[in-house]
């Protein structure tokens, strides 16, 4: 099991440089990126950045929202609830009335299987299997480790939720 705090991540811009990401874990393979998992806070409408050949997961977990439209595709991205979209397609984040809404993205490389991603409360109890990614959005335990917010723990095993916050949960199957 990994634990990383906000002191183990990397800010850096946007790929179109309208803003900034936290990049919490980033695994690359041999062709790029396998997966990513970053926070981002989306201020005004504009543009997301394009990455060919990566499908991207993104959860509110601050803030109203805002929806992405583009090319036959219309999402809500609202508080807690997980949303896809590829990321080679080109999108518009619409309607967020200049209010920042911070959010958690996951980017795979469009080979692997789609991860899923869940939000977990107190008592939670998830399998083993693939590697599981964990985000605080508050103060939690997993499998009796403490974590604070934006803490995330990384582990191919088992785990079990304790505390009032959510935790959103990554199964990838790597």
């Amino acid at each position: 099991m990994r634990h990383l705090t906000p002191a183990d991540y990397t800010t850096m811009s946007w790929a179109n440089g309208r803003g900034t990401t936290t990049e919490l874990i980033r695994i690359d393979g041999p062709d790029g990126l396998l997966w990513r998992l970053s926070l981002a806070a989306v201020v005004e409408d504009g543009p997301f950045s394009l990455f060919p050949g990566i499908e991207r997961n993104l959860t509110v977990i601050a803030g109203p929202g805002f929806d992405l439209v583009g090319a036959g595709i219309a999402l809500q991205a609202r508080a807690l609830v997980p949303i896809a979209f590829p990321g080679d397609v080109a999108l518009r984040a619409v309607g967020t009335r200049a209010i920042q809404s911070d959010d958690f993205n996951v980017m795979t490389a469009r080979a692997l299987p789609r991860p899923q991603v869940t939000l977990e409360h107190d008592g939670s109890d998830l399998a083993a299997g693939g590697t599981l990614c964990l985000l605080a959005l508050g103060r939690v335990a997993v499998n009796g480790t403490a974590m604070a917010r934006h803490d995330l723990i990384i582990t191919k095993g088992a785990a079990r939720i304790g505390g009032r916050w959510p935790v959103i949960a990554v199964r990838l199957a790597v």
